[in-house]
């Protein structure tokens, strides 16, 4: 997903991180917050792990027809997405 990428890529320009973050499932952001020593109760952290969350509903909800809830969840994930380009700076 395009959005998934967009996070990715944002995180991973914050060039002070031992390693990047390679997804967006729990484990994959566990892992990142551990190596990185990132606070894992920091705002970053939970957005990404806000955004994970709703692109998850998304990815459940691809084969059936585009409900309202879909399109709530786009743009809030939209929103997630500029809130944590703008967090990293």
């Amino acid at each position: 997903m395009a959005a998934q990428r967009q996070i990715l890529e944002s995180v991973n320009r914050k060039r002070r991180l031992r390693e990047e973050l390679f997804g967006l499932s729990n484990k994959t952001i566990e892992r990142w917050v551990s190596v990185n020593a990132v606070d894992p109760s920091s705002h970053l952290v939970n957005l990404i792990k806000t955004a994970s969350g709703k692109l998850f509903f998304l990815a459940n909800k691809s084969q059936e027809q585009i409900s309202e809830d879909y399109r709530t969840t786009s743009q809030e994930i939209a929103k997630l997405t500029d809130a944590i380009a703008t967090e990293l700076g």
